[in-house]
């Protein structure tokens, strides 16, 4: 008999990973449909590649396939192996991270006196991100030198005083990478070459080149009014040790079990390199979520290409998405798999029954929702519709599926909103990217 219920119990845990497989399957199927993803995703749970698959074309004008062996660029992908070399170079004695960053340029600005490493690989040195500069786009087309890139931003003011708040800095990242080359005297291209992907045997991987053939890269492509279109030119001497790098699904893989496995550091720098200081950031990683929910991630973005590496220590999951088109769909893919490869439900966007709310119940959620002191959700009513836009955003119309609870179409997104005891609209919670965000509520804002 217990024979009998142990082939009862291992037929249906089989069954159960085919049909998880399945619906990660229909889950990459619904963005392929909605022309919002080309590219190539992979699940792999303990060393065991649950779904290996290419989507789309790597070459639309050739009609050439994805494949789980097809090249693409990183985008900021590329800064946790940025990290990682500064933590090897550590442990091989040739610097400290909080070591200051005048310890290696010489004629480093009196601004940076206290910018330390430390503060560049967890994009708190205040030292502003060129790409957010104005003449940045005019000049993506450009050959450059990590020297001439440094000097974009060297001498312009602190955002913050080192420490003391986050914010985004590719800045700090070429800096890194430049200093790299400084101590090491070769090129960062060949550190990490030489270090990282030869050892794990990321043999697909590299940094990109304009002018040199790649075989089995994809092209990227950006959307564009009747469909996807070339993306526009980047020269790769520009994003650097921010974002120049490529590699496949299956060389991501490798990079995971080999970082996650004790192959590349010491586990005290492992520990350095996941341990967030503020904004969930780590070393070129975001580190948040609790128990089976904690993950340790990053996407990227750049001309052709959006892409997202996960991984959950609780179930040693991995998650890769690598598109060439961009948009955020490779990082909404990432996150239902891995909610998909845990057991649990997700709902697609085009599954989802939008319902009918009155335009009474409608106004009682129109006001403005604070997440921080600069970044809120405003909800307006506009004829039978209710309106969002968050700080610094287009106005989007959110969807009723409950009298509580309302979606987005044109992004994977659900807001819920939530009442006192009294049966006043406190607050709402966003749903997104595999996390829950509350947004206190500040105003009424009346109908129009």
């Amino acid at each position: 008999m217990m024979h009998r219920w142990l082939s009862l119990i291992l037929v249906a845990g089989t069954c159960l990973a085919q049909d998880n497989v399945a619906r990660m399957e229909q889950v990459v199927q619904s963005y392929v449909a909605a022309r919002q993803f080309m590219g190539s995703a992979l699940v792999a749970r303990d060393g065991v590649i649950l779904l290996s698959k290419g989507y789309g074309s790597a070459n639309l004008e050739w009609d050439i396939p994805n494949t789980p062996t097809t090249k693409f660029r990183l985008g900021s992908v590329t800064k946790q192996f940025t990290a990682t070399s500064i933590l090897l170079l550590e442990e091989r004695g040739k610097l400290s991270v909080t070591d200051p960053v005048k310890k290696y340029i010489a004629d480093a600005p009196a601004a940076w006196d206290k910018v330390t490493i430390y503060h560049l690989l967890n994009h708190t040195s205040g030292i502003p991100s060129f790409t957010s500069f104005p003449d940045y786009a005019p000049t993506e087309a450009q050959p450059t030198t990590p020297e001439k890139l440094v000097a974009r931003f060297r001498d312009k003011p602190l955002e913050f005083q080192p420490g003391e708040k986050w914010n985004y800095s590719n800045s700090g990242y070429v800096l890194l990478g430049y200093l790299i080359e400084k101590i090491t005297g070769e090129s960062y291209a060949k550190f990490v070459r030489e270090n990282i992907f030869q050892p794990l045997a990321m043999n697909a991987s590299g940094y990109d080149s304009n002018a040199e053939i790649i075989r089995r890269r994809a092209a990227g492509y950006s959307p564009g009014p009747t469909g996807p279109q070339n993306a526009g030119f980047v020269h790769m001497s520009i994003p650097h040790a921010a974002g120049a790098l490529y590699s496949t699904t299956e060389d991501l893989l490798r990079w995971e079990q080999g970082l996650f496995g004790g192959k590349v550091l010491k586990p005290e720098s492992l520990v350095k390199l996941t341990t967030p200081f503020k904004s969930d950031y780590a070393f070129g990683l975001s580190v948040h979520g609790e128990g089976a929910h904690k993950v340790i991630e990053h996407g990227g973005g750049i001309e052709g290409f959006n892409t997202q590496v996960s991984y959950y220590p609780g179930s040693k999951l991995v998650v890769v998405v690598l598109g060439n088109l961009n948009g955020g769909a490779p990082g909404e893919i990432a996150n239902q798999l891995a909610s998909v490869a845990m057991g649990e439900k997700v709902v697609l966007a085009h599954e989802r029954k939008e319902i009918t709310l009155a335009p009474k119940t409608l106004a009682e959620y129109a006001g403005s929702y604070e997440i921080s002191p600069t970044f809120q959700i405003v909800m307006t009513v506009e004829g039978d519709h209710l309106m969002t836009q968050a700080t610094g955003q287009p106005k989007v119309p959110v969807f009723a599926e409950s009298e509580t609870k309302f979606f987005l179409k044109v992004v994977d997104a659900q807001v819920e909103f939530f009442r006192n005891d009294k049966g006043e609209v406190t607050h709402l919670v966003l749903h997104q990217g595999g996390q829950d965000v509350k947004a206190v509520r500040k105003a009424a804002i009346p109908a129009k």
